[in-house]
C-alpha cells in the first residue's frame, strides 16, 4: 500500500490497545506521558478552555476538520499531550500512533503591553485571573481576535506524521481540543504556550489609577453600632466608662523641730498681700531696754586752800 492511498478503518477499541503498548514502552524508557481525557460530552468547562475551543472555530481554515478532532479527543485517541512555551506536542491514536507537532507564535511585547494597559486595575488575583472570574471587559479583551490573548491561523504551525495531506489532519484538530481540555485542569498553561507572564497582569492592577483618591462619603462611613452588628462586637460605651483617678501621692511625714528652736513659717506667695496682724510679744521683746549699770562714782581729792 503506497503512501498515499487510505488506510483500513481501525476500531477505537483496538487503537487504544495499540497506543497503549507502545506509551508503556515510552514510560520504562522514562518518559513522562499525559493523556487527555474527557468525561461527558463537553470538550471544555472553564473559561480559558472553552475560549480555547471558540476561538479555534471562529476560523473558517478549520471548520472542514474540526469535527473529526472533537470525535478523535472525546474518545480518548489523545494519548499524550504536552505543552511548553511556543509548541505543542501529541500523540494521537489512528490507524497508528501519530506524531503532532505544533508551533505558536508568542504574543508580541506591543499586544502584551496593550493588552496589560487595558486589563489595568481590574485583575484583582492571580486565583481569580486563573480561575476566569473576571469582568466582561477582560474577558472580551483577552478574546478579541488578533491581538488578544489566543493565537490566529496566521501564528499556528501544524505538522502530524499521518499519510494526510491536507494541512489540519483529524490528529492535529484532535491535538487543538486535547489543549482546551488541558486548560480546564492547568489555565496557567495558557500563558506558559504564549510566552507570556500572567503575573504581569497583576503588576498593572496599579496602572492606571488616580494616586489620591476623594474623601469617604459620610453615608458610607460605618457607624459604631453598625460595626458592631456587622461584626458581631459588642462595643463599649465611651460616655459610660469610669474616668480613671490617678492614686494620691503619699506625702512623707514631717520631723519634728527639735524644742527650743524657732518655729518655720510657711512660704507665702509673691503675689500675696502682707497680713495686718503682727506678733506683739515679738516686737516688745525687742523694744525693752537693758537696765542701765550703776555708775562708780569717783571721789575728787579735795582741794586745799592755800
Amino acid at each position: 500500500m503506497s503512501f498515499y492511498e487510505w488506510r483500513p478503518y481501525v476500531p477505537v477499541a483496538a487503537r487504544r490497545q495499540q497506543a497503549e503498548r507502545t506509551l508503556a514502552k515510552l514510560r520504562k524508557r522514562g518518559q513522562s506521558i499525559a493523556p487527555v481525557t474527557i468525561e461527558g460530552s463537553k470538550i471544555a468547562k472553564s473559561f480559558w478552555g472553552k475560549s480555547w475551543c471558540t476561538n479555534l472555530e471562529r476560523y473558517s481554515d478549520y471548520a472542514s476538520r474540526l469535527p473529526r478532532g472533537r470525535t478523535y479527543v472525546r474518545n480518548g485517541s489523545v494519548v499524550d499531550l504536552q505543552i511548553a512555551a511556543g509548541k505543542i506536542a501529541a500523540m494521537v491514536a489512528g490507524s497508528e500512533l501519530y506524531n503532532v507537532k505544533i508551533a505558536i507564535a508568542p504574543v508580541t511585547p506591543k499586544d502584551w503591553k496593550a493588552i496589560c494597559r487595558d486589563c489595568a486595575g481590574t485583575v484583582d488575583s492571580l486565583v481569580e485571573l486563573l480561575q476566569g472570574r473576571l469582568a466582561e471587559s477582560v474577558m472580551d479583551r483577552v478574546c478579541r481576535a488578533g491581538n488578544g490573548l489566543f493565537p490566529s491561523p496566521r501564528e499556528i504551525k501544524l505538522s502530524c506524521s499521518c499519510p494526510d495531506w491536507a494541512g489540519m489532519c483529524k490528529h492535529v484538530a484532535a491535538a487543538l481540543y486535547g489543549v482546551g481540555a488541558r486548560l480546564d485542569e492547568m489555565p496557567q498553561l495558557l500563558f506558559v504556550l504564549r510566552d507570556v507572564d500572567e503575573n504581569e497582569l497583576l503588576a498593572s492592577a496599579g496602572q492606571g489609577l488616580p494616586l489620591a483618591s476623594a474623601a469617604p462619603n459620610g453615608a458610607a462611613v460605618l457607624d459604631e453600632g453598625d460595626v458592631a452588628a456587622l461584626f458581631g462586637l459588642e462595643m463599649a460605651d465611651a460616655s459610660a466608662a469610669e474616668p480613671v483617678v490617678p492614686p494620691a501621692r503619699k506625702r512623707s511625714p514631717r520631723s519634728k523641730a527639735p524644742a527650743g528652736s524657732p518655729a518655720r513659717s510657711k512660704p507665702v506667695a509673691e503675689d500675696a498681700k502682707p497680713t495686718a496682724k503682727v506678733d506683739r510679744s515679738r516686737h516688745a521683746a525687742r523694744a525693752k531696754p537693758e537696765p542701765e549699770r550703776p555708775r562708780r562714782r569717783t571721789q575728787r581729792p579735795a582741794q586745799h586752800s592755800p
